[in-house]
């Protein structure tokens, strides 16, 4: 399709709640937006994906026709526009497809995390009453297919490939195609009335969030609100057609999702992460120049560089804490303009023996990695900053479309989220509690009036949950979650992230949860690098083997209590961690533990170590 121009134009205008235009002929609706990619960039790699070994691309006209097709095949199935359809699938080039089509017909997708167990498919499907579910593979089905078919709405399952053995009233993603190709023969003029007939207010998506308190709830975001924070953020974030990225974050949230139309707004080349397994090889294939993540990602490369030196020789473990500690030295310093002369030298020392092997980790030519979806620990951030990579952190949510704000190239700071992206207001309640003012501010939640208005305070502003202040620069400073702030016995509230983001700074330490909610001190729940322990033990000659042996053993424990006194040091005594339990077992989400964006959901925690959380506190 490369060089071949479309055969109708989109006739909506931009939304006039926005600034001024960033682009010519900005695109008023997502249809628009691919289109308008197609027409101005003609990539021939817009979308790269890798099988059997080889990597294949899909040109940004193909795109469009494709979709297109998807959205004829969905009408020649019955589907009209508002009616819902549910993406459960990994990342993959038919995601993407599978959206864009659904876009191009008007139709509402509602994207399910392939993490989620089946009664929360079965809720998502029956709450958004969808009557199609996209589905990559048969095994994906296989695991919720009794929770489907208690959801009387699904009429139609397509699979992304064309296993044997499917349901009666399943196709494949080609036969639907195909489809769509047959209809648009019969009556060529029907995808451009499709297309046109989407309003830039009317709802794009239903984004279920990640539910850490009560019941999943449906966020209704329209083409304005995605297309708006798309084009807003990338003022914030100089982007060129030049740049290459990584895609790995799941399609299912909203950052990477907003990040997709961003890319393509942007005329980007999108390369799709084969599994999280093999982010390490394809990032030496893709040598990609941007990446989008969660704090978690870049704190696990951290620590896989970490464990490769540690487990090499005690000299080359030195060399690696020598050097990690010179490039958080360089960054701080340097933030602070006040670089000596000594620490150039062994900054420069560290970029010949370590640093710049740890660039080569992400090929060699990254120009920034951006952050959301929690906060960015500021050992991570000095790190990554000392050894020449940009590392932005930003802060959104699902309701938001999702960025508020975020640090820039030009323009960041330490300990901060940055501040406001384009259009976007932001301000501080009577009560610490941020609220924000943007286009991409959501239209509500599906079904849920109440929960709705609750959600905006009485003059329209967006009620973020979180509890922050700006400073005298406009950097908005993230200090907790209002819902997790907890208060001990005495009457001390408590924010348990910063701290456990200090615990974090510990080698030793894999994931922490703090608790202490009504008790007279706050404890620390700790999940052990296990890895990272065997290395000590070996060092230390002792005889331990299994993660049992490690959380039961007085001298592991012995050295937890003093990591976890040293990163704490300078808290006040309230806040400071009197006990500890090592957890022998990681938490994931598929125990419920984590949200699909791996955040703790603290509540489920609470249940599950119930017992070992009660023996922390008896006298």
């Amino acid at each position: 399709m490369a060089g071949h121009r479309h055969s109708y134009e989109i006739t909506k205008a931009a939304s006039s709640l926005r600034g001024e235009p960033l682009f010519e002929n900005e695109p008023p609706t997502i249809p628009a937006l691919f289109i308008y990619a197609a027409e101005k960039f003609d990539r021939s790699d817009a979308l790269n994906y890798k099988r059997d070994g080889v990597w294949n691309r899909i040109s940004s006209f193909e795109v469009v026709r494709r979709a297109e097709n998807i959205a004829l095949g969905l009408r020649s199935l019955g589907i009209a526009k508002g009616d819902r359809v549910a993406i459960f699938a990994a990342n993959s080039p038919e995601w993407t497809l599978s959206d864009a089509g659904c876009q191009f017909a008007g139709v509402i997708d509602v994207p399910i995390y392939t993490t989620l167990s089946s009664d929360q498919v079965k809720y998502i499907l029956n709450d958004s009453s969808s009557r199609v579910l996209f589905v990559d593979t048969l095994a994906a089905f296989e695991r919720v297919k009794d929770a489907v078919a208690e959801c009387s709405s699904v009429e139609h399952i397509v699979f992304f490939d064309a296993p044997d053995n499917v349901p009666s009233n399943a196709i494949s993603l080609a036969d639907l195609e195909a489809r769509g190709r047959e209809l648009r023969g019969r009556e060529p003029d029907l995808i451009a009335a499709l297309a046109n007939a989407v309003e830039p207010e009317d709802i794009a998506t239903l984004i279920y969030t990640s539910g850490t308190t009560g019941e999943p709830k449906g966020v209704m975001l329209s083409h304005t609100n995605l297309i708006s924070n798309a084009i807003d953020a990338s003022n914030q974030l100089a982007f060129s057609p030049t740049d290459v990225c990584l895609s790995v974050l799941p399609l299912s949230h909203v950052f990477e999702r907003t990040g997709m139309y961003l890319y393509f707004v942007n005329g980007m080349a999108v390369y799709y992460a084969e599994s999280v397994e093999k982010v390490p090889d394809n990032l030496k294939e893709v040598r990609p120049t941007i990446i989008l993540g969660v704090p978690r990602i870049f704190e696990k490369v951290f620590e896989k560089a970490r464990l490769k030196a540690a487990r090499s020789s005690a000299l080359k473990e030195r060399i690696f804490d020598f050097a990690i500690d010179a490039a958080k030295r360089f960054a701080r310093a340097n933030e602070e303009g006040k670089v000596s002369l000594g620490l150039k030298v062994r900054h420069a020392l560290a970029e010949k023996l370590v640093l710049s092997k740890f660039r080569e980790f992400f090929g060699g030519r990254l120009r920034y990695c951006i952050t959301g979806g929690a906060a960015l620990a500021d050992e991570i951030y000095l790190i990554f900053t000392g050894a020449n990579i940009a590392i932005m952190q930003g802060y959104g949510m699902t309701e938001a479309s999702p960025v508020i704000s975020a640090n820039s190239p030009g323009s960041k700071r330490i300990g901060t989220v940055g501040v406001p992206i384009r259009n976007v207001r932001v301000r501080i309640a009577d009560d610490g509690e941020i609220e924000v003012n943007s286009p991409g501010v959501m239209k509500g939640y599906f079904n849920k009036p109440d929960a709705t208005k609750e959600a905006f305070t009485p003059d329209g502003w967006l009620r973020t949950g979180d509890i922050g202040r700006i400073d005298e620069d406009g950097f908005l400073i993230i200090t907790d979650r209002k819902k997790e702030l907890f208060k001990t016995s005495g009457g001390k509230y408590i924010a348990p992230s910063p701290i456990e983001q200090m615990i974090r700074s510990s080698k030793f330490v894999n994931q922490v949860v703090l608790v202490g909610n009504e008790r007279k001190f706050p404890a620390a729940l700790i999940v052990p690098n296990f890895e990272m322990l065997a290395s000590y033990a070996e060092l230390k000659g002792l005889d331990l083997e299994t993660p049992q042996d490690f959380c039961s053993n007085e001298k592991i424990l012995d050295l937890f209590e003093r990591q976890v006194a040293e990163a704490t040091q300078n808290l006040s005594q309230y806040e400071k961690v009197k006990k500890i339990a090592l957890i022998e077992n990681e938490l994931t989400v598929e125990n419920g533990e984590l949200t699909p964006t791996l955040k703790v959901k603290r509540r489920v925690v609470d249940e599950l170590y119930h017992s070992t959380i009660d023996a922390l506190y008896h006298e």
